[in-house]
């Protein structure tokens, strides 16, 4: 039904028979000719219809906006002055001998350049999805994954997909569940992540996997999260955390390059868990922010004021300082107001130092808590800082993790409130994350990635006897802020991986109910081996700056995890659940 696309239509074809097809954009009526824009996947075209032709003339003048048609003509120069430099086809027009109505539409709910909610937008989807935004971020998307299978095919990646219908076992979060008509009171379980049946195609022999999967969480949702997601799943036999670090370093290098123009710089700076929490308070740093976290422990511990020398001597607690500098000019409303931030998040307060001259002690600062410090000690405080005048140094003092939570957050947020966050692309490799930590509601310990990663251990025993102590093998790729994605070398001994259930707190039998059918595989030989995986939405969200993965995803959900579009989750009729073997509450099932 075409020849070309709208895009296509240039100079080249000028008094040449086309053919193009599409919706209508926009129509016209100047003086009594019309003038059409033709609108396709490509791009646009403007087509003229005179008056000559009474018979087109009066179709033309019958059509709406979003109406599908298909038009015949020859293309010429525009009038000097009338072309358009932002589209392909803006030198040139087509004019029509013929236009056929293919499909009629009904006036659209919204403009695309109409300030639209977006729950509007949602339950429109079909034709929001029309929109040139839409548009440019799915064809974005589909060459980001083209240069995802084309860079790991050269690479002898093989791609092979992993059942959705599976096993229940934790991952972290929330299964969704699916029953079963012909194993009644049974329930299948959608997968979090192709985890385990990557690692057993490791154990089959297939030593370069990968897959674009879908996976399913029920948790809360957020900008950055869905109930279905899209992972890019990597996994490698025989190599090390190195060999992975470098794979999936050319990838985003050729990916920046080719969608954005951008060079990443390579080597992609790492920085061990244990730093980026002491300098940036958060395990996915953005490194854009000039200003850092620092640890200040050593400086106070010995002073008087027991608020700081107390937790500064404590295992476990610490003192740290953040210096804002003096470009934000921040004022007593503003640190009222990171105060009450420090407050929700379990602070006491917020002590600050304000720094009107570092070079003069006494009369120089002001802040409540330079009374209760030594001029010796406030010296080493600056200087510990690198404060400058018009600086302003807050302070927290308490557990790790308070610490972390309280500056961290305020680095952030002032970072932003202030206009403070560079311009620019900033990659870094978070590694060396500890293997648990400790669960203060449950009391147990938990994985702070998961159970089928490699520990760092010397015996085997310390597994369980040192919890608290272990590292692991494991690496997360951040940037801006925003965790792409994690991976780990994985356990590849029977010995080990029951070690670490055992920490968790899985006794032989529930090891046996919830991961027997993976530790038998194991037995029979296992690689060592490691991987990663992405978030291609997150990928996608940074990539086209939009402000949530819903605007890279074609039907996504809302934030209550529904469907504004189709109204699912929906209620299913009787039949259905007696099918299922399944009894239900609600009186408002469908009849």
């Amino acid at each position: 039904m075409r020849t070309y696309y709208c895009n296509e239509i240039n100079e080249s074809l000028i008094n040449k028979d086309v053919q193009v097809c599409g919706w209508v954009n926009k129509i016209r009526d100047h003086g009594g000719v019309i003038f059409i824009d033709l609108r396709d996947i490509k791009g646009l075209v403007q087509i003229v219809v005179n008056p000559d032709d009474k018979v087109l003339f009066k179709l033309a003048e019958s059509l709406r906006s979003e109406f599908i048609i298909s038009v015949t003509g020859n293309p010429r120069l525009r009038p000097s002055g009338s072309e358009n430099i932002n589209i392909d086809s803006g030198k040139v027009e087509i004019v029509s001998s013929s236009i056929d109505l293919l499909s009629k539409a009904e006036t659209p709910p919204f403009q695309f350049n109409d300030e639209v909610n977006e729950d509007n937008r949602l339950k429109y989807r079909v034709h929001d999805l029309k929109s040139n935004k839409m548009q440019n971020n799915l064809i974005t998307r589909n060459k980001v994954v083209k240069i995802i299978r084309d860079h790991l095919y050269k690479s002898d990646f093989l791609e092979i997909e992993t059942p959705i219908l599976t096993k229940a076992t934790p991952e972290g979060a929330r299964d969704y569940l699916v029953p079963s008509r012909v194993n009644q009171g049974q329930f299948y379980a959608l997968p979090q992540s192709p985890q385990l049946f990557k690692q057993m195609l490791m154990m089959s022999g297939y030593e370069k996997y990968y897959q674009i999967a879908k996976c399913f969480r029920d948790e809360d949702l957020r900008a950055d999260r869905q109930p279905e997601f899209t992972q890019l799943d990597i996994e490698m036999s025989f190599s090390d955390q190195d060999n992975i670090i470098k794979l999936i370093e050319e990838l985003f290098l050729k990916i920046f390059k080719d969608i954005i123009g951008i060079n990443v710089e390579l080597p992609i700076k790492r920085i061990k868990y244990s730093e980026a929490m002491d300098r940036f308070g958060s395990d996915r740093p953005d490194m854009r922010i000039p200003f850092e976290i620092k640890n200040i422990s050593s400086v106070v511990k010995d002073c008087e004021f027991k608020v700081f020398s107390k937790p500064a001597s404590e295992e476990g607690n610490k003192v740290s300082a953040l210096c804002i500098p003096s470009d934000a000019k921040l004022s007593r409303k503003d640190i009222d107001s990171y105060t009450d931030i420090a407050i929700s998040k379990g602070s006491q307060g917020l002590a600050y130092i304000k720094c009107n001259d570092v070079n003069d002690i006494d009369n120089g600062l002001q802040s409540p808590i330079v009374k209760f410090l030594d001029s010796q000690t406030i010296k080493n405080i600056l200087n510990e800082v690198n404060a400058s005048n018009g600086d302003i140094i807050f302070f927290s003092a308490g557990s790790d993790n308070l610490v972390n939570g309280i500056l961290g957050s305020l680095r952030c947020k002032i970072a932003d409130d202030k206009n403070l966050i560079k311009d620019e692309w900033k990659f870094v490799w978070v590694t060396d994350f500890p293997m648990f930590e400790h669960d203060l509601e449950t009391k147990k310990w938990k994985c702070l990635h998961h159970p089928f990663t490699m520990p760092v251990f010397g015996n085997i025993s310390d597994i369980e006897a040192k919890p608290k102590t272990l590292l692991s093998k494991s690496y997360d790729l951040v940037l801006n802020g925003t965790e792409l994605g994690g991976g780990s070398i994985r356990i590849n001994s029977t010995e080990v991986q029951n070690s670490v259930f055992k920490v968790l707190g899985l006794n032989k039998e529930e090891i046996d109910n919830q991961f027997g059918f993976f530790v038998e595989s194991m037995k029979y030989g296992c690689p060592p081996h490691g991987g990663i995986a992405f978030g291609l939405d997150r990928i996608m969200m940074l990539l086209t700056k939009s402000k949530s993965i819903r605007e890279v995803i074609a039907f996504p959900k809302t934030q209550t995890a529904s469907c504004s579009l189709t109204g699912a989750p929906a209620n299913i009729s009787k039949e259905q659940i007696s099918d299922l073997g399944l009894k239900h509450k609600s009186n408002d099932i469908k009849k």
